[in-house]
């Protein structure tokens, strides 16, 4: 399935203010057929995200790795653009220029969207507490529990299992994971960037897009696309689940002239995803590096004889606390710092996501949290309009939570023990890589 980003942009009135701004709202690479929206760092004072306009697609740039002074420098970047103009509709506004993308698609839907789901082997609480948190946003909600697989709560299964939607900045996480496993840079690595230099964990905290399109062009495609296969993209992520349907990565990187492998890296362009691919590939950041199949026991057999099964075990262990930095950050003073308005008392992890495909907004929030109790996997997937975006999705996670907590579930759950898994090869029948 191939989705495209709509861009949101706002154009600075000066250069200065742009270089000023370089960090809360990144530049953004045009792109005749792909406008994208960046998650800015201010994206939770209002509905719409807005980013500031850019050159143009940056050159590659080679990525080396200091020694000591972890400092990471790219060669300098030159403007290309592709044929042709964007297609949006330009107003001006006291000399300055304004972008608008129209949406057609509703956020919001009736109670009825859960009424057809399979409930018998939830967790009652959880399910409420998702229901609750997600109103009438149209979405779903997919809870587990990353020391099992075992899903907990998925509120309107019907999105849940479809075939996925553009990943958008969550995407980020995959390419971050891949980076670290392969040496190019560490979470404290400054990459020079034009006008500006971060690390991971600042762009992962701001969802920084430039960044991510360096990484992806330093990786290559055929790395990228080894390690989010590894990482359970482009399979199906449940364990015989009724109705599952497979979002898919791309055998071949998208043109270069609608920015290649760098887009992939920073939106995910070109890929489809589903909730249960990014919540399967999360809990394995919980748990350390067991990528569980995801099940969801309907009836009391499945209830009775529920037992893990593992798809494969990933080396990520080390890298996790180098990732988990940035996505505290995202929680704390980035782009899901909506989630602390209402919740507070543990901690959660996570990555936002923006964009959009022919008038439907997307908005992700993919995390985990920390409990003496055991962790909890959590994604939100919200389609829609205007009000449909990435910290909007935080912000219900963090509702999602305080639920919880103030019904007193992780007071009354007991302790988690470790769950005995059954290992199964990675290529069982139904359960591999679309063809």
């Amino acid at each position: 399935m191939r989705l495209s980003c709509a861009l949101l942009t706002i154009a600075l009135a000066s250069t200065g203010a742009a270089s000023a701004a370089a960090l809360d709202a990144p530049h953004t690479l045009h792109h005749p057929r792909s406008q994208h929206l960046v998650e800015s760092h201010h994206a939770h004072h209002a509905a719409r995200a807005t980013v500031h306009e850019s050159a143009k697609t940056p050159a590659r740039a080679a990525v080396r790795r200091a020694p000591k002074a972890a400092s990471v420098h790219a060669g300098h970047h030159t403007s290309r653009v592709g044929n042709g103009a964007p297609t949006i509709r330009r107003a001006s506004l006291h000399g300055r220029h304004r972008y608008y993308e129209r949406f057609t698609a509703s956020s919001f839907a009736g109670s009825d969207q859960f009424s057809g789901d399979l409930t018998t082997g939830e967790d009652p609480i959880v399910r409420q507490a998702a229901i609750d948190a997600l109103g009438d946003m149209n979405g779903t909600a997919l809870v587990i529990d990353p020391s099992s697989g075992r899903i907990l709560a998925m509120v309107n299964q019907k999105l849940a299992l479809s075939p996925g939607a553009e990943p958008c900045s969550t995407i980020k996480i995959t390419v971050a994971m891949a980076a670290l496993s392969e040496g190019i840079v560490t979470r404290d690595t400054m990459v020079q960037l034009p006008g500006f230099r971060m690390n991971m964990t600042q762009a992962l905290a701001k969802s920084n897009n430039l960044y991510f399109e360096e990484l992806g062009r330093e990786l290559g495609f055929e790395r990228v696309k080894h390690y989010a296969n590894e990482f359970g993209l482009g399979e199906l992520a449940g364990w015989h689940i009724q109705g599952e349907q497979l979002g898919t990565y791309p055998d071949q990187p998208i043109p270069a002239s609608e920015g290649g492998v760098g887009k992939m890296c920073s939106f995910g362009q070109g890929v489809s995803m589903t909730p249960l691919q990014l919540g399967a590939y999360v809990a394995a950041l919980a748990n350390g590096g067991t990528l569980y199949y995801l099940q969801h026991p309907t009836t009391a057999a499945e209830i009775a004889g529920f037992a893990p099964h593992v798809k494969r075990t990933l080396d990520i262990a080390r890298y996790v606390p180098e990732l988990q930095d940035g996505m505290a950050g995202a929680v704390e003073y980035g782009t899901a710092r909506r989630l602390r308005t209402s919740f507070t008392e543990l901690p959660v992890f996570g990555k936002t996501g923006t964009c959009s495909n022919n008038g439907t907004r997307f908005g992700w929030f993919a995390s985990y949290s920390e409990a003496p109790q055991g962790s909890l996997v959590t994604v939100f997937f919200l389609e829609g309009g205007r009000p449909t975006f990435g910290p909007r999705a935080a912000e219900l996670t963090g509702a999602f939570y305080r639920n919880l907590w103030d019904h007193n579930y992780f007071i009354n759950k007991p302790v988690q023990a470790t769950a005995s898994a059954i290992p199964v090869e990675s290529t069982t029948a139904g359960q591999g890589v679309d063809q």
